[in-house]
């Protein structure tokens, strides 16, 4: 990983957070709703380089007391590959240890193949049992 990353729990700027999606893979987002969101996490991790460009990100979203959901894991495709994946996911799994109650629900939908990486944070597929379900508006 390169010494030049910058770790903060500071939201990004919405306009920022749609790009690094849209720059990772990720569907896109609308401006309106993406400053409603990020507003409303209950944690963000955003790593930039050292000249203040958003590189990489996750964020947890939920009612902070049973269910937390882990959202928008993002590296910037340029950086992908160096470990800044596995340090967003220790970030957020270093703040559910300290804030998730014990007995919490934490979920999270994996895009294959990120799926490995989470499996190495202890989360395991749902299914037979449950299968993920999605309503788009």
């Amino acid at each position: 990983m390169e010494n030049n990353i910058e770790i903060s729990y500071s939201p990004p700027e919405p306009e920022e957070y749609i790009s690094l999606r849209i720059a990772a893979g990720l569907s896109p987002k609308d401006l309106t709703g993406s400053k409603i969101a990020l507003q409303n996490s209950l944690f963000v991790v955003t790593l930039r380089h050292l000249d203040k460009r958003l590189i990489g990100m996750g964020r947890i979203i939920g009612d902070g007391g049973c269910f937390f959901h882990i959202v928008d894991i993002a590296v910037d495709p340029i950086y992908q590959g160096k470990g800044l994946g596995k340090l967003i996911m220790t970030e957020i799994m270093n703040y559910l240890d300290e804030e998730a109650p014990k007995g919490s629900y934490v979920s999270l939908i994996a895009d294959v193949p990120a799926d490995k990486l989470y499996k190495r944070y202890g989360f395991e597929y749902t299914d037979p049992k449950s299968v993920g379900m999605y309503k788009k508006y």
